[in-house]
Order: C-alpha cells, then sequence, then structure tokens
C-alpha cells in the first residue's frame, strides 16, 4: 500500500472552530498512525469572505493544538489554472460541456420544474447540443455530465456504503463562466494532485462525496478513500452552536484549557477506544483507527472538558503551567495579573504544587496565585470577607501575637504554635485557619495556610494581619 496522506482543508473565513479542530485531529492521528502525512491546504477560493488574518488564526489554531503538518499550506485559490485546464479536459475528453444558459433561463427552467413537481433543478439543455449554435454574448459555463442511469456508491469508513441513485444528480457547474472553479471541482483536483489518499471530513459533506466521485470517474482517477464522520451537537443534542461551545480554539486558550487537555477531549467526541477516558496523545496515536469512529453525533460537555483539563493541570510541570499561566494572562488582558506572576516566578514555581490539585483552568490557576503578589491592603471576595468579623479579628489579633514570638519562620515551627494557641483558646484549628486564609489571601480556598505564610514570608504576613486586625 502507498503511503497514507490525509489533509485537513479548511475555509479561512474565520476562526479555527471546535468542529474544524476534531476534523484536523482525527485527519493528524490516523497519518501518525499509519506512518503517513497530513496535508494543509487552505480553501481560499471564496475572495470576499477569505481573509489573511483568518488564515493566520486557523494556523495559530493548529500549532496551539500541537498538530503538525507536512509542507507549505497549500492555497486552493492559486491552483486555479490548475482547475480551470482539467475543467476543459473533461469537455475534451467528452465527460463535461459548455453550458450557455442565462441566469433568466435557469430560472425559467426551476419554475418550469417546480410546476411539474420535479426538483428544480438544470435539465441538461445544452448537454448534447452542437456548439455551434452558442450565442456569442454569454460565456459558457462548464458543467460535468452526470451518469443518466445506475448508482453511485460511498463506500465509507463510518458511515458503510451509502448509495446515491444518479438520477438524483444533475449536471453540476465545475467552471464558472469567468474561469474560476466551484468548490467541488476544485476539491476533488487538489486531492488528486496532492496525492491524498484518505479524506476525514463531517458527514454534512456525504453527499458532496457523490458529485466529487462523478469527477473522479470521468478523470479515470482512484477515489480516496473516506470516512465521514457526524458533526458535534450540543448537550441538548441541538447542533452544536455558541451557547454550547461552537467557538474558535483561541477562545478556549483564553478560558484556561491545556492543548493536551482539549486534544484528549476532542478524541472522545466520535472516537473511542473501550472506556478509556483519559489518554495521552502518544495513545490515542497508537489505538487510531477509521473503523473506532463513531457513528452517532458525540454531545459537548463542558463539565467533562473540564475534568479533564483539571487531570492535566495536576499532572503538568510547575515551569510549563507557569509559562502558560503569564501567557494566558497577557492574552487577555490581565496585565496586572501578568506583571505579578512575572515579578514572584521562583515564589509562584514553589506555591504551584499546592495551586495545581485546586484549579480546573489556567484561569483558576491565576486567581489562585494572587495572593502572591496581591497589593495590601489585601482585598477580601464577599466570602472570605464574611470571615472577617470582630470577633475572628480578635482571634487573628492572638494569632499576630503568638507569630511574633516565633524563632524560625518554617511551616512546622507555624503549625506548632498555632495548634497550641487553638488549644489555649479551647477551638478547633480550623477555626483559626479560617479567619487566617481570609485575611491572607483574600479567598476562602488557598493552598495550605501555613505554607502561604512560609510563601509570602514573614514581614507580608505580619503586615497582612495588621492590616486586617486595624480595619
Amino acid at each position: 500500500m502507498s503511503q497514507v496522506v490525509t489533509r485537513f482543508a479548511p475555509s479561512p473565513t474565520g476562526y479555527l472552530h471546535i468542529g474544524g479542530a476534531r476534523t484536523a485531529l482525527f485527519s493528524w492521528a490516523f497519518a501518525k498512525h499509519e506512518g503517513g502525512k497530513m496535508l494543509l491546504r487552505i480553501e481560499d477560493t471564496d475572495r470576499e469572505r477569505s481573509t489573511e488574518a483568518a488564515v493566520i488564526a486557523l494556523i495559530d489554531g493548529l500549532k496551539w493544538l500541537g498538530l503538525d503538518w507536512e509542507g507549505e499550506p497549500i492555497s486552493q485559490f492559486a491552483r486555479a489554472a490548475r482547475h480551470a485546464e482539467v475543467a476543459h479536459e473533461l469537455v475534451r475528453m467528452g465527460h463535461a460541456y459548455y453550458c450557455y444558459c442565462t441566469p433568466a433561463e435557469l430560472d425559467q427552467m426551476r419554475e418550469e420544474a417546480r410546476a411539474a413537481g420535479r426538483p428544480p433543478r438544470y435539465n441538461g439543455y445544452w448537454r448534447d447540443r452542437n456548439p455551434a449554435e452558442a450565442p456569442k454574448d454569454v460565456p459558457p459555463v462548464i458543467r460535468i455530465k452526470a451518469p443518466l442511469s445506475g448508482e453511485i456508491i460511498v463506500h465509507d469508513h463510518v458511515q458503510g456504503d451509502v448509495v446515491f441513485k444518479t438520477e438524483n444528480l444533475d449536471d453540476f457547474i465545475i467552471l464558472r463562466s469567468d474561469g474560476t472553479p466551484t468548490y467541488m471541482h476544485a476539491v476533488v483536483v487538489d486531492d488528486h494532485d496532492m496525492g491524498v489518499t484518505h479524506i476525514i471530513r463531517g458527514d454534512d459533506h456525504l453527499t458532496n462525496a457523490a458529485r466529487q466521485i462523478v469527477i473522479y470517474n470521468a478523470m479515470g482517477w482512484t477515489v480516496p478513500e473516506m470516512a465521514h464522520i457526524p458533526l458535534i451537537h450540543g448537550p441538548d443534542g441541538a447542533k452544536l452552536s455558541k451557547r454550547h461551545g461552537a467557538l474558535g480554539v483561541e477562545a478556549y486558550r483564553q478560558m484556561g484549557y491545556l492543548p493536551a487537555a482539549v486534544r484528549n477531549y476532542l478524541a472522545r467526541l466520535g472516537w473511542s477506544h473501550g472506556d478509556d477516558e483519559i489518554f495521552s496523545t502518544q495513545q490515542m496515536v497508537e489505538w487510531f483507527s477509521l473503523e473506532a469512529l463513531n457513528k452517532g453525533a458525540a454531545r459537548f460537555d463542558f463539565v467533562k472538558l473540564e475534568n479533564i483539563n483539571g487531570h492535566y493541570i495536576r499532572e503538568s510541570e510547575p515551569h510549563y503551567l507557569y509559562k502558560v499561566m503569564v501567557e494566558t494572562a497577557e492574552e487577555v488582558g490581565r496585565a496586572d495579573d501578568a506583571a505579578g506572576l512575572k515579578a514572584n516566578s521562583d515564589t509562584i514555581l514553589a506555591a504551584l504544587p499546592e495551586l495545581q490539585p485546586r484549579a480546573k483552568t489556567v484561569l483558576e490557576l491565576i486567581d489562585l496565585a494572587q495572593f502572591i503578589y496581591a497589593q495590601r491592603p489585601i482585598k477580601p471576595d464577599g466570602a472570605a470577607l464574611a470571615l472577617l468579623t470582630e470577633e475572628s479579628r480578635q482571634t487573628l489579633a492572638s494569632i499576630a501575637e503568638k507569630l511574633g514570638g516565633l524563632a524560625d519562620w518554617s511551616v512546622p515551627q507555624i503549625d506548632d504554635a498555632m495548634r497550641k494557641l487553638a488549644e489555649a483558646k479551647g477551638l478547633k484549628l480550623g477555626k483559626l485557619a479560617q479567619p487566617l486564609r481570609a485575611a491572607l489571601t483574600g479567598r476562602t480556598v488557598s493552598p495550605g495556610i501555613f505554607e502561604v505564610m512560609v510563601l509570602i514570608g514573614r514581614e507580608e504576613t505580619m503586615a497582612r494581619l495588621g492590616d486586617q486586625i486595624g480595619a
């Protein structure tokens, strides 16, 4: 068997949306599994909607996800001359023809078809007419000669054999009157010329596959193997929309998701390996097969994504997470956080093993780390403020007095002093720790409060306590 070649072929009309990202992931994983390669083609023939900014966003999204491709991205628009060449070759071979129908004639054709109860489509008027009858002032389109009888069978790795009656196919346009190709034609020529052996794409392209096979057969080209995957739905079973999570990949980055977690989660949307939920990208590549792709639509679930992301945050190296925290803070416009993270890198790195189990997103990690570089006086959030009662401020005064006598500022020494104070006051240790946490971090959740005190140091601890005692 020849080398497996897959392709990801997005239109640059916006960001890399989550459905496209999954298609790219499956195409990439299958190519890697088979020892082949994935190519990237930018389908930029719609010049009004295609933008350079969108191309950059697509490429950035793929790179962030960790998906690579062979060679340079291929521009479909740049290959227009080749598409036209093949269209004219099909005419010479007798498999396509010039059609001179005007828009008005096409409208009339559709109206007559509707009136007769037939589908409103082109009726083949110029299919067998003598070109000598062509009007001089009408630039022609080129239409493929669709088979008049029989069936087109799409042999699909996901959907099985899907049969299309050729009587339901019209002689569709492959080259417009201005010499530009239609999507249907350009895709076939590009996939053939690029040596694509396997096409993995959404099942909304299944009908397109039948038409594209007509062009493959007319040219005598080998039809690539196909896998049409069901689209992603929202939790309610409806087509995925922005309210469900149909956002660009960059939005997930800005929400604090790690690329490894997104890869893991997307892999489970329409593909499975037993009951495995958490697996590395390397494992996915080892296990991946087209036969394991699901025929039913997958449902997007933010709760599952968060849980998987939490796993990857817990398992990540602190240095990597620190870098992502700084990049995320800068990208989402949290300049104060970015500055604080940079100015306290050693302390943040020391705190991360304590912070990681408490966060499900990078944004939560940043929030949890804020106590390290927070400006005095600390502004407690609502829940923390509720703990700072008059009674608890008196407790804080006792804590400050006890801490002031410590010779060694370490977790064991602080722990021992606080336990003795709690015992003397007839309190559980938590009754001291709760207002202490609120006073020092402004939150009710943090790493172990004694670890916090060591991280920020004796001077800062005592100053923050003083602020709250005197408040």
